[in-house]
């Protein structure tokens, strides 16, 4: 039987899985010149994911727990930009 994860491996999976679906380390994904096509700023949202990865890694490195909350949220919010990247035609690997 498998056993659920404690809330920080949870989260440290959810921010590993982040990480390989957002281009983050690329540059290029995060200027914005679409001009009037764009549904929804590709930067402002991945600007969003970014900062919320690094907040919730500095959080786990001093120690602090995520609550279950604080998980499924940062989750959503993954879901949800992927889903606006995807309408502004940017592939990623998916993000589940």
């Amino acid at each position: 039987m498998k056993h659920k994860p404690d809330r920080i491996s949870a989260m440290k999976q959810l921010i590993a899985q982040a990480k390989q679906a957002f281009p983050l380390d690329s540059p290029d994904i995060f200027r914005c010149g679409s001009g009037n096509s764009c549904v929804g700023c590709p930067k402002k949202l991945l600007d969003l994911v970014d900062s919320e990865l690094s907040y919730w890694e500095a959080a786990i490195a001093q120690g602090v727990t995520p609550s279950l909350g604080d998980i499924s949220r940062f989750g959503k919010l993954c879901k949800n930009v992927s889903r606006g990247l995807a309408r502004n035609n940017i592939q990623l690997n998916s993000f589940h």
